[in-house]
Order: C-alpha cells, then sequence, then structure tokens
C-alpha cells in the first residue's frame, strides 16, 4: 500500500518543513532495524531530491520538523541550531498538577540518555515550562485515589539535547504520558486504554528561526492533531 504524502508545512529551494507523525522516525536506526518507515526516505521520494534533516524529534513525538534540500544549508542550520539561534515551542501531556504555574528546569543531563549517566559529561540544559491547564480523569492509578491528576504543559528548551524535555520533566516528577523511557508503565496503560489511543503525548508546536539564505525570519507551525482536541478545549 503506498504511504500517505507527509504534510507540507513550508516548501522553498532551500527547506523543506514537515509536520511529522507521531511513531514515524527521522531516520532508519540500527536500533530499529526492521522499521523500513522513516521520515527522510519517505519525504525524499516524495519531493524527488535529497534531503537533509538539520534537528531531530524522537519517534514518539510529533509536529514541526525541517529538512534542508541543500547540504549547505543543512550546515547552515546546524550552526543556527548549536549557536541557539532558533527558538522551539512543545506541547506535553503531563502525570500531576505542577505547584507552579511556570518555572524553568535548569539539570545537566549526561549526553546519551541511553546509558548510565556515571562517567558520562554532563551538559548544561535548561527548559522553560508554563502549565496551560489542569485536568481530572476518571482512571484510578493509584490505590489511594479514584482519578488521575493531569497537565497541559507549554515547554521551551533552551538547548537541544537528547529526550531533553523528556527527562526534564521526570525531574519535576511530571513525567510526559505515555513516555514508556521516562515516564510510568502503568499509569500509561492505564490512560492509553481510557483514551482509546497509546502515543507520546509530546508535540512540537512552533519553531521560529532565521532562514538561512534569505535571512527572513520564519515561524513554522504544526497545529496538534485531533487527539489533542480534548486537552486544548476551555475549561468550563
Amino acid at each position: 500500500m503506498p504511504l500517505s504524502p507527509l504534510r507540507l508545512l513550508h516548501l522553498d529551494e532551500y527547506l523543506a518543513v514537515i509536520d511529522k507523525p507521531a511513531g514515524l522516525l527521522v531516520h532508519r536506526t540500527a536500533l530499529d532495524a526492521h522499521e523500513d518507515d522513516a521520515a527522510v526516505q519517505r519525504l525524499r521520494d516524495q519531493l524527488g531530491q535529497p534531503v537533509w534533516p538539520v534537528h531531530r524529534l524522537d519517534r514518539g513525538t510529533s509536529g514541526v520538523l525541517v529538512f534542508a534540500l541543500q547540504a549547505e544549508t543543512a550546515s547552515a542550520l546546524g550552526v543556527a541550531l548549536a549557536e541557539r539561534l532558533t527558538h522551539k515551542r512543545y506541547l506535553a501531556l503531563v502525570r500531576g498538577w505542577p505547584a507552579d504555574d511556570q518555572g524553568t528546569v535548569d539539570h545537566p543531563l549526561a549526553r546519551d540518555p541511553e546509558l548510565p549517566s556515571a562517567g558520562q559529561p554532563m551538559l548544561d540544559a535548561q527548559t522553560h515550562w508554563r502549565c496551560l491547564q489542569r485536568f481530572t480523569v476518571p482512571v484510578p492509578t493509584h490505590p489511594q485515589f479514584p482519578d488521575t491528576r493531569l497537565s497541559l504543559l507549554a515547554c521551551e528548551p533552551v538547548q537541544g539535547r537528547r529526550h531533553q524535555i523528556r527527562r526534564h520533566l521526570k525531574h519535576l516528577a511530571h513525567p510526559i504520558i505515555g513516555d514508556a523511557n521516562h515516564g510510568k508503565g502503568p499509569l500509561n496503560r492505564a490512560l492509553a486504554a481510557f483514551l482509546g489511543q497509546q502515543r507520546l503525548w509530546l508535540h512540537a508546536e512552533r519553531m521560529q528561526l532565521q532562514h538561512p539564505v534569505t535571512n527572513a525570519p520564519l515561524t513554522l507551525e504544526a497545529p496538534p492533531g485531533p487527539e489533542w482536541a480534548r486537552w486544548l478545549a476551555p475549561q468550563a
């Protein structure tokens, strides 16, 4: 069966920006050797030309993903990312209610989240967050409580460390729902059954950058999918 085209958010002769579906790899890896489908190959075939991903999104994360259409453009965007000249905003559905309405997690992270932290270099990392809404759902995930508290957060990472938002929200004691690596398995399974959907509830909603060739400011936005509607609706 032919794969569905990726949704393009922006396309010119230098850049292609897509709304990456949750569950799609950015590129094939040895860790997922059985998986043939990946955004790089699908977009290359869709556009009929080579593409270079200039940043990464975890497989489970949906939203804004930027590709360069020339190697030189990829290098220029890589410099912009390294020098923190871009701005990103994510939506995250998390366990619990934060005590404050906003804050910053300032917590160094080991370079590779797949390995033990001991012996690894610890990298500077900050993530700003703001609580958009708080919810209670009728799912008993703790023997002492008949309901479960959830919150919708807007998160803005200063750097782009691997799993930065996921690890920082775990450090905050508000892990992202559906996070198999940094979250709670029983909670994730109970909420997946209640919602009728299993996914990592993390969405790259917006990215702002300067076009690497024209220098024009770009605001790239991927509206959250329909599964986010219940969390974005105004609360009575």
